[in-house]
């Protein structure tokens, strides 16, 4: 589990740097390595996609531990 955690992290922040391209230069890597369109591309696409669904099983694991609330001072 711990590896299909780490595998998915490195496809969101791929994903995530994908986008800054796009929006900040209008380039999108994906396409232009893989062919704009394209099955590859497509695939690659939806590989991020369910990779972002996955990491939100770990974020929502971390509110119910309490680890992301704000630190208290009573």
């Amino acid at each position: 589990m711990k590896y299909l955690n780490i595998l998915t992290l490195i496809l969101v922040i791929v994903g995530g740097l994908n986008w800054g391209l796009v929006g900040l230069f209008g380039f999108d890597l994906v396409a232009a390595l893989f062919g704009a369109g394209s099955a590859l591309s497509r695939i690659v696409y939806v590989l991020v996609g369910l990779s972002a669904v996955w990491q939100i099983v770990p974020l929502f694991s971390q509110f119910g531990s309490g680890e992301l609330a704000a630190p208290r001072n009573h």
